[in-house]
Order: structure tokens, then sequence, then C-alpha cells
């Protein structure tokens, strides 16, 4: 009995796999299981009833009351204006023409078009299915290989969540108490890197076979597109990019502010274009509401999970474990990369971060990488590991949710098996991404420690 209490908290994890996978809501699995434990520990007295309240008071203190999260809303809202606004269907029109003459030239547009898109918000279900919906009757129409075409548009629908302003970061910066600007700038050399791979593999690719991608002719577009329309589809991006990174690097905003700043900016946007009114503002708010209640749904069952774990003395367990660790801290790092990404296989990274980050957090800034990584610069190279790691969830089958998008929003013609065999590729080129910064750490650590 003793020895089934001391690892009771890691039975949490299996039932939770079990329980996601029934298609129950998240949130309330996270939190269904957490008071189930809870109960348990009650039942086998290592676990005080009055515990429960200090939940809701951790939920309030931690959620609700976090200034920082604030940000998420208006992340949101400002990529669902976004999306609505026509501003990213006018881009790739312009990129499309001026990318024309190059080997994969359509899928060249799609991933520059992913990567400018990422730089304004990070939201990756509106990234996928608004590119999928612009690029993909496209690019069958052109007679483009369909696993390339559909490994293009996940993979570079997903960089929003890796290059800032992201989300995740946001998140991943209150758990591992990290300043979310400073993470913003350590990650954003690694997102454009990974971008730049893609471009590199897809110029490569279909010049080695020219079949899979083939050149657009000259009926594709205006030939005599002036300058001016380039520079205005490019204009109110790169503003809107400016505002928001601009203003967090300068130190003029805080990521919260910044948000703010970028919704507004998304808003104006729309009203020059004539592409906004009230019942669209309308269903932009609503849509905005839906999408952010979700999120800190499982904000809240995470919670409940996670203190009940670490109650139950789970945390200590996994502490222990990785301390006692036959290998040194390269062996650790590794063992805690590998396990990120066999998650990812099927969790998403919501679930992934706020569970697995605050176990990892304590193990990592313990390790000593022997000067290879500069002190007080370990968790923010770690989490930008961990960020291109979980990148690489939304791709992964059985549940990549970035493939269930871009199914659900393609037409009838591409098949799951047509996605799972585009994306992998890029999943390799993915773990290239994270070997590089494991290697390289300057990659990610150059930027805030030139600026700062």
């Amino acid at each position: 009995m003793t020895e089934f209490i001391t690892y009771l908290p890691l039975l949490m994890f299996p039932v939770l796999a079990v329980f996601l996978f029934s298609g129950y809501p998240v949130a309330f699995v996270l939190g269904g299981i957490g008071l189930f434990f809870g109960l348990m520990g009650v039942a086998l007295d290592v676990f005080n009833f009055n515990e429960f309240f200090l939940i809701i008071s951790r939920i309030y203190g931690g959620v609700v009351a976090n200034l920082i999260l604030i940000a998420l809303p208006l992340f949101v809202f400002m990529g669902i204006i976004l999306e609505k606004s026509g501003i990213a269907s006018e881009l790739l029109n312009t990129l499309q023409h001026l990318t024309r003459r190059l080997p994969g030239g359509l899928a060249i547009s799609v991933t520059l078009l992913g990567t400018i898109m990422a730089a304004t918000t990070g939201i990756i279900g509106a990234s996928v299915v608004m590119i999928t919906l612009m690029a993909m009757p496209v690019m069958l129409e052109k007679k483009y290989n369909v696993p390339l075409a559909s490994g293009t548009i996940a993979s570079s629908g997903t960089l929003g969540i890796l290059i800032p302003p992201s989300i995740m970061l946001v998140v991943m910066g209150d758990l591992l108490s990290i300043s979310v600007g400073g993470l913003f700038m350590t990650a954003l050399i690694p997102g454009l890197m990974l971008a730049l791979l893609y471009l590199i593999y897809i110029l490569i690719r279909c010049k080695l076979n020219p079949e899979l991608a083939p050149k657009l002719t000259e009926e594709s577009g205006d030939n005599k597109i002036s300058i001016w329309t380039i520079i205005l589809s490019f204009l109110p991006t790169v503003g809107l990019i400016f505002l928001v990174l601009g203003s967090i690097i300068g130190g003029f905003a805080t990521p919260t502010e910044a948000a703010g700043i970028g919704a507004f900016g998304a808003l104006i946007l729309a009203f020059l274009k004539g592409r906004i009114s009230f019942q669209s503002l309308q269903k932009m708010c609503e849509k905005t509401a839906t999408t952010t209640t979700m999120i800190f749904g499982i904000f809240i069952g995470a919670t409940a999970f996670s203190y009940v774990f670490r109650s139950l003395g789970g945390d200590d367990l996994i502490i222990h474990f990785a301390q006692n660790f036959i290998g040194g801290p390269w062996i650790i790092l590794a063992l805690l990369m590998i396990i990120t990404f066999v998650l990812g296989f099927f969790f998403d990274w919501i679930e992934i971060t706020l569970i697995v980050l605050p176990l990892f957090g304590p193990i990592v800034s313990g390790l000593d990488f022997g000067g290879h990584v500069p002190a007080g610069q370990v968790l923010p190279w770690f989490a930008i590991l961990v960020a291109l790691n979980l990148q690489t969830s939304f791709l992964t089958p059985p549940f990549g949710f970035a493939l269930f998008y871009m199914k659900g929003s393609a037409p009838a013609s591409v098949t799951l098996q047509d996605i799972y065999r585009g994306v992998v590729p890029f999943i390799g080129l993915q773990i290239i991404g994270i070997l590089l910064v494991i290697i390289f750490p300057v990659i990610a650590l150059w930027l805030p420690g030139n600026i700062q």
C-alpha cells in the first residue's frame, strides 16, 4: 500500500491519456482527474480535503488575476480580425507574382505568407485554415504535388506558435517566470531559421523534381504589377509587425500593452479597407470570446490537475528520478526533449505546456552545461527548445491539430493520407532546427544578449 501511495501521482498521466482520447472537453478532463485523485488522496489520508479550497485560490491568483494573460484574448482578437480583413489574401497574390519564376514558387509564397502572418498572430487554427482556403485550391489547380502542398501549408501555418508574438510564448514565460519580452526576442531568430529551412527544402526538392511543382505560367498573374501595389500589399502587415514587436523589443510596451496595440491596429486596418461592420465585429468578438474561454478553461483544469499532482508528491518523484538518472546534463536534456516530442503525438501544446513545463523547469535550471550556455540563460534556451519541439505537436500524426484543421478546410480530393505524407519531411526539418539550437545556443541567445 505504501508503494501504491508513493506512485499514485504517476497514475494520473495514463488516466489522463485514456480520457483525452474519449473526446471529452480537455478542460473538464484535466479538472475532473485532479479532483478524482484528490479524493483518492483524502481516502488514503495523503491529501487534506481543505486543500481543495486552495485550488480555487491558486486559480484566482495564477489565472484570473494574472495580468500577463490579458495578452491572450487581445492576440486572439487581432488574429481573427486579420483573418476576416483580406490582408493575407492580398499579400499571397503579391508574393505569388514575385516568386513565379522560382522552382516551387507558389509553395515558397505560401511559406513566406505563413512566416509574415506568424509575426502578427499566434493562432494556429486560424492561420492553417486561412492559408488552406486561400492556397490549396490554387496549388491543386496548378498541378502541385498534393503531399508537398499539404506539408507546405501545414508547416508554414504553424510558425505562429514560435515566431512572436506567440500565445504559447506568453504562457511559457509566465510558467517559467521568464520575461515574455525577452522570450519573444529569444524565439525570433530560431523561428525565422525554421522558415528558412522550409524554403531551402522546397527550392532544392522542386529544382530536382520540377514535376512536383510546375512553374506558374505568364497568365498566372499580372506581369505589370506596380511597385505601388506591392507596397500596399506589404505595408499594412509590416506596419502591424513593427507596432507589436517593435514596441516590445524597443522597451516601449509590455507584451500585454503591445497586444492591445496590435488588436487596435488590426481593427483600424480592417476599417480602412471597408471590411468591417457592426455585424462582423460582433461575430469577431464572439469568436474571440469562445476561443479565449476554451484556453482559460484548460488553464483552470490544468491548475487543479497540477496542484493535486504536486500535493501528492509527483514533482518530487520526477525531480528525484532526473537527479539520480545515470548520465550527465546532456542525457537528461535529451530525455526531456524525447518525452516532449512523444507527448506531441497525442496531446496539444496547451496540455503539454501547463502540465509538463513546471516539472521540467526546476530540473533544467539545476543542470550545468559546462559553459556551453551562458549562466542565467539556461531556462530561456530550454524554453525555446521546448517551443520548437512543441511546434511538431501540430504536425505529428495521429493527433496533429494542424492536420485536422487542414483536412476540415481542404477540398475533398485531399486525403488525410496525403496530409500525413506531406508533413513528414517538415517534421524532419523541425528536428534539425532543434539540433541546431542545441549545438549553437547563440542562434537563440544572440538577439536578447545584444539588445539588452
